[in-house]
């Protein structure tokens, strides 16, 4: 059917979704990738935040032996320190994780920022458009990944947790940095493994998009031949227009051939008018060329305008197929017109004419 979308989205239509905001990216990509960021930091700076912790906690509880009363200038200093302590521990894990995504996002869309994409659109508010939403292929792709990722994730928590079981009651045993270093290392081990499959998932998920995102791309037939249309103009329109310009070129060219010195001819096929005018030029001019038709035509106006008319089918066909027009002959021809023009200048001599239609036009 000329309507169905069975073609590949031109360059042209993806430029202008681009416009748009629509590219393709994974959800899932971005999740992952944060996830694993904020772990790495965490067990990287995860040292230095637990020493801060623990420094402070020492400091706020060693408090209640000897602080009686805590006023304004207090409260004051307490506030700058939580903040000093947020600043050292969980903002640069902020910072982290939020450069990261900013990072995989711009990777995944080629660093675009898309104004339209902000723009109120009423149908993101219509409930019915919502409900679609969920109850579209789309809608039930993403419930099975959410049900499959906590799926997986729930298998490798039990499953670790139950590898660790018989530890656990020995925490109540350990140092506060022991336990924490067994728990640490717990949740790590859940992080490396969810993580692994995580990836995969990942994966899987940007080829899906990928797929989903070429295929609500799809155009049809129509709208290919459409845009081309809008693009390249009406081939109709354009053959036209080629052909008015053609015609008017070869009516200059028309005008040209009165003005040639000698047309060359073989015999009806092809025909070619040369000009030698020293003072503008180092060698002839083609001014005129034409075969079949355009050659007859040629020959018609140089009979009506006594231009010299000879007949040489190698060179006639050699200067139609390698000199262009208005441009002039290679020195590979010289030797063969020079012997040509000086054939007719003796003529016109003879005929007490200019040797050349240049020098007429020069003496009149």
């Amino acid at each position: 059917m000329a309507g169905e979308k069975t073609e590949k989205a031109t360059p042209k239509r993806k430029q202008e979704e681009r416009k748009k905001g629509n590219v393709l990216m994974s959800r899932e990509v971005n999740v992952i990738f944060s996830l694993l960021t904020i772990f790495f930091a965490l067990r990287i700076m995860g040292p230095g935040i637990y020493t801060s912790l623990q420094q402070y906690i020492r400091e706020y509880f060693s408090m209640g032996s000897w602080v009686e009363a805590i006023g304004q200038a207090e409260l004051s200093n307490y506030f700058i320190n939580g903040c000093i302590l947020f600043a050292t521990t969980a903002l640069p894990l902020l910072l982290v994780t939020s450069v990261g995504i900013i990072i995989i996002t711009m990777a995944q869309t080629r660093m675009l920022f898309a104004t339209k994409a902000f723009e109120f659109k009423g149908d993101r508010l219509n409930p019915i458009s919502g409900f679609k939403k969920m109850f579209s292929m789309r809608g039930v792709v993403e419930l099975l990944k959410s049900i499959l990722k906590i799926s997986i994730l729930g298998y490798i928590i039990y499953g670790e947790l139950k590898k660790a079981l018989p530890s656990i009651p020995r925490l109540m045993d350990m140092t506060a940095s022991k336990a924490a270093a067994f728990t640490g290392s717990l949740i790590l081990s859940i992080v490396w493994k969810a993580g692994a499959i995580f990836v995969i998932l990942a994966a899987a998920d940007y080829f899906y998009q990928w797929w989903e995102f070429e295929k609500n791309l799809r155009m049809s037939k129509q709208e290919i031949k459409d845009e081309y249309k809008e693009t390249e103009g009406d081939p109709q329109i354009k053959s036209r227009q080629r052909a008015r310009r053609e015609q008017a070129a070869r009516q200059r060219m028309m005008a040209n051939v009165p003005n040639a010195d000698v047309v060359i001819r073989n015999p009806t096929h092809y025909a070619v008018a040369l000009q030698y005018d020293t003072e503008k030029h180092q060698a002839p001019i083609v001014v005129a060329k034409g075969m079949d038709h355009l050659a007859l035509r040629i020959i018609q106006v140089a009979r009506e305008n006594e231009v010299y008319i000879m007949e040489n089918r190698p060179l006639a066909r050699s200067l139609f197929e390698e000199v262009e027009l208005d441009r002039e002959v290679p020195e590979s021809f010289y030797q063969t017109i020079a012997e040509v023009l000086a054939f007719v200048y003796n003529l016109r001599e003879k005929e007490g004419k200019p040797k050349s239609k240049a020098l007429k036009e020069t003496n009149h």
